[in-house]
């Protein structure tokens, strides 16, 4: 993808993840480099009925929300890291097409493809990399949630791809190895909350079954109605 947007053969083709794209890369790559975009906020607001839960129970999968928008929102979380810290992939040109149909296919259950510019870890130029965004006007965002809630819904949800949790957990230790400050305090949080889950279930001190899927799964855009009931119940 070129600076200006177009594209050709010869033109460099990058993708930023941010999720599970950094601990399962896409095919045909041949550099993967560490850094950040900045303008978002990671949140696990985005249902997966296709990977990580089912249509009947979806999961809990992150996405990126413009950080303006954010900011009007009551989250439980209420501060977020100024950079966003995933990794950035160059595609061979040979296989661009091809690795384009693969992630529409792994990433269709709700996002949208968008752009954005990538910050290496090594102080290196901007790349303007292609980027997966479930925004919030797609129907599987599902806004914010009671943090405990979310952590017990996490834990419980299961889909083809396998459980929640693991991805939870396996996001929380990618971004650690990016780097020392790479670390994301909403995913830190969840996945403590998952140790504790355990704990609790390993030591006979908790019956899952008590909270199984305890998230709604009525998705819908929040609206300033939702924000003030957030408000009240933290």
């Amino acid at each position: 993808m070129a600076a200006n947007g177009t594209s050709s053969e010869t033109d460099e083709f990058w993708i930023f993840g941010y999720g599970s794209l950094i601990w399962k890369p896409p095919p045909h790559y041949d550099q993967r480099i560490p850094g950040w975009v900045t303008g978002y906020v990671r949140r696990f607001w985005q249902a997966s009925q296709d990977h990580r839960g089912t249509p009947e129970e979806p999961g809990r999968v992150v996405t990126l929300i413009e950080r303006s928008f954010w900011a009007s929102l009551a989250d439980a979380h209420d501060s977020a890291p100024e950079k966003v810290w995933g990794t950035a992939y160059r595609i061979r040109a040979d296989r661009v097409a091809e690795v384009k149909e693969y992630l529409d296919i792994r990433e269709i259950n709700g996002y949208t493809i968008h752009h954005a510019p990538f910050h290496p870890a090594d102080g290196s130029p901007c790349i303007k990399t292609l980027v997966y965004i479930g925004t919030p006007d797609n129907d599987q965002f599902t806004g914010p949630q009671d943090p405990q809630a979310l952590a017990e819904h996490i834990y419980v949800s299961e889909g083809p791809s396998g459980l929640n949790r693991d991805y939870l957990l396996s996001l929380e230790r990618a971004l650690d190895d990016l780097s020392p400050e790479s670390g994301d305090a909403h995913v830190t949080d969840l996945s403590d909350r998952i140790r504790e889950i355990e704990r609790k279930r390993r030591d006979g001190e908790l019956q899952v079954e008590g909270f199984e899927h305890p998230v709604s799964h009525e998705f819908r855009k929040v609206s300033s109605v939702d924000e003030q009931e957030e408000t009240e119940k933290a």
